[in-house]
């Protein structure tokens, strides 16, 4: 099945290829325009795109055409191939961290460098933890840590929660999930919140496929191979907020894996992007990318 997906891209076509990967159910915009603008002004080729059944991109009947994340991998390729990229700078945030660890373990020729953002090991068994936290059940020895408290307690009530009854219910949601995502540290701006998510809204062919990245996952759960990190030959970037609620402490356990990897951890930042941490977040992209050139 023929899937198209929508991706656009910045800067001038001789600089160095930077490929944005956001993460599960989200679309790229999500992606700053201010993050992305300072990586482009820096010099870089940015390209961002939608995952399928995500913004733009195709939405796809899962129960007549399965799909499993190995298929979201291969979207990534696809893209790189549709903007005429060999090989390119791969920065990937939470899953799109995972799509980017992967792709250094199977296809290294094609990754330049890797900046994994807000993420989780590959092979972690992250969304087990995910779901044993939501269960309330205990964590097995030397699982990952879990999410925090308010990050649990907010997605107990959102499973059990109805469906949004119409546009302003379903956004007022997404504003409030963005709100837990940011973390508890900086500011949050309840308006620049609300102008991102009524763009997502908007620009989306249909919120509700968004469902079918959870039906791929559950499709192959052995998506994710365990021990190979050792093997991710790219220079590596591992970025986590200091206030990240989602995989607090997971970016520590990834640079741990990658050999040669640095950690950078940002004062403050949770697991969205909000505009005090792109100055740090940009420059550490492009020195890092420029180091891989």
């Amino acid at each position: 099945m023929q899937i198209n997906i929508w991706s656009e891209e910045f800067g001038a076509a001789t600089d160095e290829p930077i490929v944005l990967v956001m993460g599960s159910m989200s679309q790229g915009i999500l992606w700053p325009d201010e993050f992305v603008g300072r990586l482009a002004a820096g010099g870089r080729r940015v390209v961002r795109y939608d995952h399928r059944d995500t913004g733009a991109s195709d939405t796809v009947d899962f129960e007549r055409h399965p799909y499993t994340w190995h298929d979201i991998k291969d979207d990534l390729l696809r893209v790189m191939d549709a903007h005429g990229l060999d090989s390119a700078h791969l920065v990937g945030h939470s899953a799109g961290g995972l799509l980017g660890q992967l792709v250094a373990v199977e296809r290294p020729e094609r990754v330049r460098t890797l900046t994994v953002i807000g993420s989780s090991p590959l092979g972690g068994g992250e969304g087990a933890v995910l779901m044993r936290a939501l269960m309330g059940e205990p964590q097995p020895e030397g699982s990952l840590p879990e999410p925090t408290p308010e990050f649990v307690a907010f997605f107990r009530e959102l499973i059990v929660a109805p469906p949004p009854a119409d546009r302003r219910e379903q956004i007022e949601r997404m504003i409030a999930e963005q709100r837990v995502l940011h973390g508890t540290a900086l500011p949050f701006d309840e308006d620049a919140a609300r102008r991102l998510q009524e763009r997502v809204y908007d620009r989306a062919r249909s919120l509700a496929a968004v469902v079918n990245h959870r039906l791929a996952a559950a499709a192959a759960p052995g998506f994710e191979p365990v021990g190979v990190l050792d093997q991710v030959k790219a220079p590596t970037l591992v970025v986590e907020g200091t206030h990240e609620p989602a995989k607090p402490g997971h970016g520590a356990i990834i640079a741990e894996r990658i050999p040669g990897a640095r950690l950078l951890m940002i004062d403050g930042m949770g697991h969205t992007l909000p505009p005090e941490v792109h100055e740090e977040l940009a420059g550490a992209v492009l020195a890092h990318t420029a180091n891989g050139t």
